[in-house]
């Protein structure tokens, strides 16, 4: 099968990143986060991909599986814990370790395995291992930039997959019969030069695509240990477990001379990916940073009033209303429902006052709308919006209509939606299916927020009276 993105004579590494990267963001390949550029990417039809991680012999032969933990992985790292298999997941850019054991609870549901294979996962059910532990590693899962139908992998270029391998391979944990597997969309695979290729880069045995498996049958060694010489003094100031694992070698009689520190490191990689990793700190830190200016543009001091307002809020409201750390309409109909019926009049005025207004501000112009229908009879809100958090598709608003049996959810634009369509695909709660399609209104285009047919809060005057679909979900919602 023939590329479709041409790799010109002379490419470096970098040159082919940079083309994979830009074709991805051209073609809108990928769902959140974007852009794509010096991320492993988080493809569409990364779960179909990694489905089939569960059909090669190689992985039911296995007993313990280590998989790399980006976001289009996750589903692999789900299918691992599905099968009882030991899951291996190293730690984040190897800050505080090399990896950890996830540990699921006792006769997990599958709901709470998608947890466990989520970023949170790593952080509430995991055990560290360290490198004296006598582990032995089956099968080895990582994401690729790019790949060629030999083998050849070309990473995001900060070198975490071939250093997790080397110290793999220097803990005995890894060798040369262990198989490797990268999970990538079909237009990353490309034609790599041989000659592009060093002795520390990791090789791979197998390509899952959405479409596709290919054995690549490489020939080419993969990494016996970590090789020193390519490291440098502020590469370990970066990661402690670099340095343990030197002084470890070092005791032992083995060579761990380091090389010199790079005079300009390939630059734009670490100035531009803390910038966008901003977006995602808790909001109190974002708020401290707008305070922490002396001179802001006017987009940003709306933006501090605004959470300004949200730290008034009773806590529990705000536990809620920031379920998706984007502003939180996603609680909104159901904390009004609360205190609608509880009679809460001056948690009700706080609210409208901080959450209702954030939640106008944040809501864009236009949505794309989710239909979520075989909602069973009995379930809550709350087990509902825990799912979506669950499969992290959470919605910018949540229009509740269990009396009906569907919800209906709104994001952003058609990629939020199409994101969260793919992750709530076989979804189940208590027991009972749920299907997720596009809404009617929106197989031909965008809906108006502002002319939402639904009912929905506003800011203005209220009339005690609600359609009959709210008003009996008010009625359930209090029974929370």
């Amino acid at each position: 099968m023939e590329p479709v993105i041409k790799i010109n004579p002379g490419a470096s590494k970098w040159d082919i990143r940079q083309k994979v990267w830009d074709y991805i963001e051209e073609k809108n390949l990928a769902n959140f986060p974007r852009p794509v550029h010096n991320r492993i990417p988080n493809f569409k039809g990364a779960i179909q991909a990694c489905n089939k991680l569960a059909d090669l012999q190689e992985f039911k032969s296995s007993q313990t599986v280590k998989v790399n933990p980006d976001r289009p992985q996750q589903q692999g790292r789900f299918v691992t814990l599905e099968a009882q298999k030991t899951l291996l997941v190293p730690t984040p850019r190897l800050r505080t370790g090399l990896f950890n054991k996830i540990t699921p609870p006792q006769g997990a549901s599958k709901e709470q395995l998608r947890v466990c294979s989520s970023s949170q996962g790593v952080r509430d059910f995991s055990v560290p291992v360290d490198l004296d532990a006598k582990v032995k590693v089956d099968l080895v899962v990582v994401g690729s930039v790019a790949v060629s139908e030999k083998g050849l992998r070309i990473g995001k270029g900060e070198g975490y997959a071939d250093m997790e391998y080397g110290m793999m391979a220097s803990m005995g944990a890894v060798n040369e019969s262990t198989v490797v597997v990268t999970i990538v969309h079909d237009c990353q695979v490309v034609d790599i030069p041989e000659e592009l290729i060093e002795s520390h880069d990791l090789t791979v045995d197998y390509i899952l695509t959405p479409t596709r498996v290919i054995k690549t049958n490489c020939q080419l060694p993969k990494p016996q240990g970590i090789i020193w010489t390519k490291l440098d003094t502020e590469k370990l100031e970066k990661i402690p477990i670099l340095k343990k694992l030197r002084a470890l070698e070092e005791q032992a009689g083995k060579d761990v001379t380091l090389g010199a520190v790079p005079a300009a490191a390939e630059p734009g990689l670490q100035t531009s990916q803390p910038k966008r990793q901003t977006r995602r700190r808790p909001r109190q830190n974002t708020q401290q940073d707008a305070e922490g200016e002396s001179k802001q543009d006017s987009k940003q001091e709306k933006r501090a009033e605004g959470e300004q307002k949200a730290r008034l809020r009773p806590a529990r409201v705000r536990k809620e209303s920031r379920g998706d750390g984007r502003g939180g309409n996603e609680g909104e109909i159901n904390e009004r429902g609360k205190g609608k019926s509880r009679g809460n009049v001056k948690e009700k005025g706080l609210e409208e006052r901080g959450g209702e207004v954030t939640s106008q501000r944040k809501l864009p112009l236009s949505v794309t709308t989710v239909y979520l229908g075989g909602i069973p009879a009995g379930l809550r809100v709350s087990e509902l919006k825990t799912a979506l958090r669950e499969r992290e598709a959470p919605p910018l608003r949540l229009t509740w209509q269990g009396a009906q049996h569907r919800a209906f959810l709104d994001y952003s634009d058609p990629q939020a939606a199409e994101q969260a369509l793919e992750a709530l695909q076989g979804l189940s709660v208590n027991g009972h299916s749920l299907q997720a399609e596009l809404a009617k209104s929106q197989r031909g285009g965008k809906r108006s927020a502002q002319s939402n047919r639904r009912p929905r809060p506003s800011t203005g005057p209220k009339s005690n009276t609600a359609p009959p679909g709210i008003k009996d979900d008010t009625t359930e919602k209090t029974e929370q």
